[in-house]
């Protein structure tokens, strides 16, 4: 008889094991990914050469000029194979962002480039997500940033 309980006690445990995990949404998974890509400490850095030298400013204003050196930041090695395959439309993008550029003097302050960081990251990973490649990059890091007036 004291085997019952402990059969019975097995059969349970079994049972419990084997039903579903209730569903998580997509943004917990998303979150769960991000902090185990940011746990694995891996950051892979992907330097965009030739750097950007582009025409800011408006038409009829005096030419002012941006170079830009671009970096990307990835959390993952898998990310750098899906950038190389669709650099010429990334730097397509960055070229169109930083020639849409109006107001000179917002570039040269630091809210005005981390604004320009983030709008190059939203349109880099918007081309990723279109390409369907499965990858995103975390930052994008002005290595070396002028503007010439």
């Amino acid at each position: 008889m004291t085997r019952q309980p402990k059969s019975v006690l097995t059969l349970l445990f079994l049972l419990f094991a084997m039903m579903p995990l209730p569903a998580v949404s997509q943004d917990e998974e998303d979150t769960e990914e991000e902090v185990a890509e940011e746990e694995s400490g891996v950051t892979d850095y992907i330097s965009m050469d030739p750097p950007f030298v582009t025409h800011v400013g408006t038409s009829g204003s005096k030419p002012t000029y941006l170079k830009a050196a671009v970096t990307l930041r990835a959390r993952s090695t898998s990310t750098r194979p899906a950038l190389e395959a669709h650099m010429p439309r990334l730097r397509h993008e960055l070229v169109m962002l930083f020639g849409e550029q109006t107001n000179a003097d917002r570039l040269t302050s630091m809210e005005g480039q981390e604004a320009l960081r983030e709008e190059a990251k939203q349109r880099i990973n918007a081309v990723l997500e279109e390409q369907q490649t499965g990858e995103s990059i975390a930052g994008v890091l002005f290595t070396e940033f002028v503007v010439q007036k």
